[in-house]
């Protein structure tokens, strides 16, 4: 895997930039200008990042996600997607009462539309379709081949078809990610 240089990353003119940043230089960006990027942050091979879109600190985005970012997607700090996740906050309506797709004058289109959160330390699981209006709660955890069509609670690990709560989850991380943070002071 070939990474951008830190150079090549700030000539693509992100919004913001945090620091030891790698994104791969197979990654489709779109918008860059939209797109705020913490620190600690690394997007893999074939992954499409567009619109609006704020990543936060200790992200990790894994090969073929892609983020459609026309309403807004948040990554908060220490989440993460594995592969072949898609994150949309925007969709047509897909009834048969209107047309669809990016082609068709909006008069004949109906399109839901809605910010997409991954609040802290919510991971997606492989192959995963978030739609728009998603917010995952602080610390969920999603099971990969899901579909999640509604927001989650904090603490939970999801799956299914759509997903379905299975269990609460455990915050040891929490102590980890204090250690963590105390070692990059001390760096």
């Amino acid at each position: 895997m070939a990474f951008y240089t830190r150079e090549e990353l700030k000539k693509i003119g992100f919004k913001s930039l945090g620091e030891n940043v790698l994104i791969s230089d197979k990654c489709s960006i779109y918008l860059p200008e939209k797109i705020e990027i913490g620190s600690n942050v690394r997007i893999d091979d074939f992954c499409i990042l567009s619109g609006d879109i704020k990543i936060g600190n200790y992200v990790h985005i894994a090969a073929y996600s892609a983020l459609f970012g026309g309403a807004g997607i948040e990554m908060e700090d220490f989440s993460g997607i594995s592969s072949r996740v898609t994150l949309y906050s925007v969709s047509d309506d897909y009834s048969g009462e209107f047309l669809t797709n990016p082609t068709v004058p909006s008069k004949f289109k109906k399109v839901e539309e809605g910010k997409v959160i991954l609040k802290k330390h919510s991971l997606v699981g492989a192959s995963t379709v978030v739609l728009p209006g998603v917010i995952l709660g602080e610390g969920t955890s999603i099971g990969a081949n899901s579909l999640v069509t509604k927001s989650t609670e904090e603490w939970s690990i999801y799956f299914g078809n759509p997903v379905k709560r299975l269990k609460a989850r455990k915050k040891d991380l929490l102590e980890l990610e204090k250690q963590l943070l105390e070692e990059d002071k001390n760096v």
